[in-house]
């Protein structure tokens, strides 16, 4: 147990540290795809998921590790993941950046989080787990990219590793936007560490190898499986309601716990941590979007983290698709919520400066 509370809460520690100061948001990241047509964020994540590919695959090839794809129940995963996008757009986060931002105080982060491990656990052991596993019998039978073509893994990861770094290549060779800022208030590491901007592919890099790191530390305790959100941040809630601490408590349910305590230690020393209220359309919304999250990341077997980087990085189908379907979720909410709005506001705006000159 020991071994499992210190290094559970340390690498979540050093994830929830890494994506505060790194601002690693990816509900942002796929939302600026298709508003600000800025794939800087999508590009990191493809950092992430290579570093992670090459590490976790050695550890298997020298049998620190295993690792088996299993079934991908295809159904759930798309209309699942789907869910989860327009989730984390209405929350104002993924499951992994709610933890991280409720822990620079913000309170409506805080809601979405109550929404989302509600539902999470409600899907898995409550009143909707009929529901959640209604879809997963409609599954193929082997989730391996490689194994479905008769392929190596190295083959496909070689693939990613070229892939990422052409588009990290060309968008660094990219004129650069100098923005103004404040001269610096601290010298040295404290700077680098605490004040100083992050690049968003420096924290990729990090968050790789933290990724790689969870899974030997998780397997050392029996969890044979790296970064996770969703089940995780279910069984806090059914802990707390149950006290089933042999059923329930486990090395994710430190991961989870140490990036909220992370982001705490990096917000307060980068003088960020500060309580902010949401007003009433926003707490509601937050809530919800929790709620769509915790039902969409149980259907699709994970969230951005669960799907979008570690089983990306075991090159799955379940990861791909769902990472493909999150995106496209993250779209549809961010047109309902963010451009026809503004285009209704702009037609609004047109018509009205039409009206006062004729």
């Amino acid at each position: 147990m020991t071994q499992m509370i210190l290094t559970g809460l340390l690498c979540g520690a050093l994830l929830g540290f890494v994506i505060q100061r790194g601002r690693f948001c990816l509900t942002g990241g796929f939302r600026d795809m298709y508003i600000a047509k800025d794939n800087r964020m999508l590009y990191a994540l493809l950092i992430a998921i290579a570093i992670q590919s090459v590490g976790v695959y050695a550890l298997i090839e020298t049998g620190v590790i295993e690792y088996s794809a299993g079934q991908i129940p295809w159904v759930a995963t798309i209309i699942g993941a789907y869910v989860f996008g327009i989730g984390i757009v209405l929350a104002g986060g993924c499951a992994t950046g709610t933890w991280y931002r409720a822990g620079e105080g913000l309170i409506g982060s805080w809601i979405a989080l109550a929404g989302y491990m509600l539902m999470s656990a409600v899907m898995k052991t409550g009143a909707l787990k009929p529901v959640n596993s209604s879809l997963k019998d409609t599954a193929v039978t082997n989730n391996s990219i490689p194994d479905t073509f008769g392929l190596n893994v190295w083959l496909f990861i070689a693939l990613l590793v070229v892939i990422t770094l052409f588009f990290v290549i060309r968008t660094l060779r990219k004129p650069k936007v100098k923005i103004p800022s404040l001269p610096p208030k601290r010298q040295g590491l404290a700077h680098l560490l605490f004040e100083k901007r992050w690049h968003p592919f420096f924290t990729a890099i990090l968050v790789g190898l933290i990724a790689i790191l969870a899974w030997p530390l998780s397997e050392a305790t029996g969890r044979n499986s790296g970064l996770g959100i969703t089940t995780p941040s279910a069984n806090v809630l059914q802990y707390l309601v149950t006290g089933d601490d042999s059923k329930y408590i486990n090395w994710g349910v430190f991961l989870v716990l140490g990036i909220l305590l992370g982001s705490f230690i990096a917000a307060k020393a980068s003088r960020e941590f500060r309580f902010r209220v949401p007003d009433a359309k926003t707490a509601v919304s937050s809530f919800f979007g929790g709620i769509l999250m915790g039902f969409g990341a149980s259907w699709a077997g994970g969230c951005t983290i669960g799907n979008g980087l570690v089983q990306t990085a075991m090159m799955t189908w379940q990861g791909w698709i769902a990472l493909a379907f999150m995106i496209l979720g993250t779209w549809t909410a961010s047109y309902f919520m963010f451009v026809r709005p503004r285009a209704r506001a702009a037609k609004q705006r047109a018509a009205t400066l039409q009206a006062t000159t004729a």
